[in-house]
């Protein structure tokens, strides 16, 4: 197993931390997920012949959060970011 740290941008409550929690868990090889809002980040422990880090970027970028992987994120734009709005 791999640990991934990601950098995730526009979550603002605990219905947005559920639903990345949500979409990584739906990744193949995913075990173990911690995802924190007051940090803005999630901790992903995962199987590297099931899946890849790109592909945990991606499920995050899918339910509408950005992903910070070199310093620069902006808050996301298409989906709205927090599942409230």
């Amino acid at each position: 197993m791999q640990t991934e740290h990601l950098k995730i941008a526009g979550m603002s409550c605990g219905g947005c931390t559920g639903k990345v929690t949500d979409a990584l868990k739906a990744v193949p090889g995913v075990g173990e997920i911690n995802v924190s809002l007051s940090a803005g980040e999630a901790t992903v422990q995962y199987d590297e012949r099931l899946t890849s880090p790109e592909q945990l970027n991606a499920a995050v970028q899918e339910a509408g959060y950005a992903v910070d992987t070199a310093g620069t994120a902006k808050e996301p734009k298409g989906k709205g970011g927090c599942c409230c709005s």
